[in-house]
């Protein structure tokens, strides 16, 4: 054994249609994953793709070009003017803030998502990036004023129709507006849609009616040419300051790379630009960007550069995949945002130590696999496949070589792949984040509304029976179980419980009032088996962990704890 309680190394614990556009929108419109699956597509051809370039940058909601816009969690993107009023949200207790008591609902049909309003700012990059769009085209139109082309809307919808006792959905289209505008196709279409004449789900037909028959290609590539110099500029991650690869936007409205993000995210929530803090956003979970506008753009208009920054973060990485970077030391159980103690004395840890310091005074924390139980992909390892990245906080070095370490806990992962270097295991790891606050406050509304429904109905067939365990303690909201935890633990310090005497909260702190720290304060202190702590390390939803920490407190509360015996009952 490495290490134990006792040597101090635990814790303390022409005429032309464009209504069958050459390329789908939603090859542009999707959220691609990595670079490397992303769908490879052609920069459009500004005067075949004019009406497709120009609804990248309309509303969805009211088809005028984007005025403030708003990029949502869902990923949508409208006009500020176009959300619905706020409304309060139901059953919904965690994170407990003003701003996320409120929800604003998607306007778009078909999505209908409800988010906290904190999440709903305006969107600061596709903000400045229009008005600049605005700005080239009004530059553009005294130089083209004599250049007339007609346009004529075509609106397209659905009907359905009987046929042999079935019904097939048959696509209808008509003539909308007709305007004869200047400019070339593409200023002409952002026109008659700045107009409010060109709604967002309608093509468009052209035909040139200049005396000589000049369609103005000329000049679409001209404003093509202006836009693309527009949009490589503006969208520079201000990161990594190279274009945007994956550009997704923050709860506060700012854009940075997917990947830039979740970096940052490693070391700090809050924003890079603002320093607002943040949440985890459900892109950096799922590998997806988060704003479809802006990934349209740069695919649009600058699939060359796209393609090319992609290659050279692809390269980046497999050459560091392989690389086994993360040092274990195999011990203890060490829980996130808590410190944790080392006494290091054995050699390779000594090594590992001194290598650690040299480098980002990172590395992980793993406990032992006591049963040598399997650990999913990697087998019967030594270890447990879940643990806890820590970052040295304090070294002291002894005239013998061995060391005192303070570290605290900084994020959680699981152990992807492993060997061995000079004698100290190295890994290559994933982190572990939890889920989105708004697929969090989900669950909380779904378990909690379908509990008290049951529990409705089943008071009514027999009012004289208790709920059964699990419904009661679902039928609780987030912050009633948090209230529920913190007043346990108030009642045991009152009743001066060993494991809350005072020196043990000068290490650990008074218990966090945030949900998602509060399980891993509780467990650092109570003497719970170290093999039911671990499991909080493999949940990813704050409920989850609360409801698990409640089970443990209903467990003591059943057993009579007494505080003079509160050492020995676990």
């Amino acid at each position: 054994m490495n290490c134990s309680r006792e040597k101090g190394c635990s814790l303390v614990n022409d005429v032309e249609h464009t209504f069958e556009p050459r390329v789908p929108p939603q090859v542009f419109m999707v959220n691609n994953g990595l670079p490397a699956e992303a769908v490879v597509v052609d920069t459009l051809a500004v005067h075949r793709d004019a009406r497709q370039l120009v609804r990248l940058v309309q509303c969805p909601r009211c088809s005028h070009p984007l005025k403030t816009p708003v990029t949502l969690p869902c990923s949508h993107t409208v006009c500020r003017g176009c959300l619905p009023e706020p409304q309060p949200r139901t059953n919904i207790s965690y994170p407990h803030t003003p701003d996320r008591l409120i929800g604003i609902a998607c306007p778009l049909m078909g999505c209908g998502a409800e988010h906290a309003a904190a999440e709903c700012s305006v969107d600061v990059t596709l903000t400045k990036l229009m008005e600049l769009v605005q700005h080239e085209i009004a530059q553009h139109r005294p130089s083209s004023e004599d250049s007339p082309t007609l346009l004529e809307e075509i609106l397209r919808h659905d009907e359905m129709e009987d046929d042999d006792d079935e019904k097939e959905k048959k696509q209808i289209s008509e003539k909308g507006h007709r305007q004869v505008l200047h400019g070339g196709r593409l200023v002409s279409t952002y026109d008659m849609a700045e107009m409010g004449q060109l709604q967002y789900s309608s093509e468009v037909e052209y035909s040139t009616i200049s005396a000589d028959g000049d369609a103005y290609e000329q000049l679409d590539a001209t404003v093509l040419e202006r836009l693309r110099e527009v949009t490589y500029q503006e969208l520079d991650c201000l990161v990594c300051y190279n274009m945007m690869l994956e550009p997704t936007t923050t709860t506060c409205g700012h854009t940075f790379c997917r990947r830039c993000l979740a970096r940052v995210m490693d070391h700090s929530n809050i924003c890079p630009f603002c320093r607002r803090d943040l949440h985890v956003s459900a892109s950096l979970q799922t590998n997806q960007c988060s704003n479809a506008i802006l990934n349209s753009l740069l695919n649009g208009l600058c699939a060359d550069l796209v393609a090319s920054r992609a290659a050279a973060v692809r390269a980046e990485e497999q050459a560091g995949h392989e690389v086994l970077s993360t040092p274990l030391f195999i011990c203890t159980l060490a829980m996130p945002a808590m410190p944790t103690f080392l006494h290091v004395f054995e050699p390779q840890y000594r090594l590992m130590m001194r290598r650690v310091l040299e480098g980002n005074r990172q590395f992980g924390m793993v406990m032992y696999n006591r049963t040598s139980s399997s650990q999913g992909d990697l087998g019967a390892i030594p270890f447990l496949e879940y643990g806890t990245l820590l970052e040295i906080v304090n070294y002291e070095l002894l005239r013998d070589g061995r060391s005192f370490v303070e570290t605290r806990g900084i994020g959680r992962f699981k152990v992807q792949a492993h060997s061995m270097l000079d004698g100290y295991n190295v890994a290559s790891v994933e982190r572990v984040e939890d889920v989105s606050l708004a697929e969090e406050g989900a669950l909380e509304q779904r378990e909690t509304t379908m509990a008290r429904d049951f529990a409705e109905s089943h008071f009514r067939e027999d009012p004289q029976t208790q709920l059964p365990t699990d419904i009661a303690i679902e039928s609780l909201s987030t912050q009633q179980l948090l209230d529920t935890c913190t007043a346990f633990v108030r009642e045991m310090r009152e009743a001066s419980a060993p494991w809350l005497r005072e020196r043990i909260i000068q290490v650990y702190g008074e218990p966090p009032e945030d949900p998602a720290l509060f399980p891993y304060w509780f467990a650092s202190v109570v003497p719970v088996l170290e093999e039911e702590k671990y499991v909080l390390l493999r949940t990813t939803r704050v409920r989850e962990r609360l409801k698990i920490v409640y089970s443990w407190i209903g467990r003591i509360r059943g057993q009579r704890w007494a505080s003079g015996s509160a050492c020995n009952i676990l």
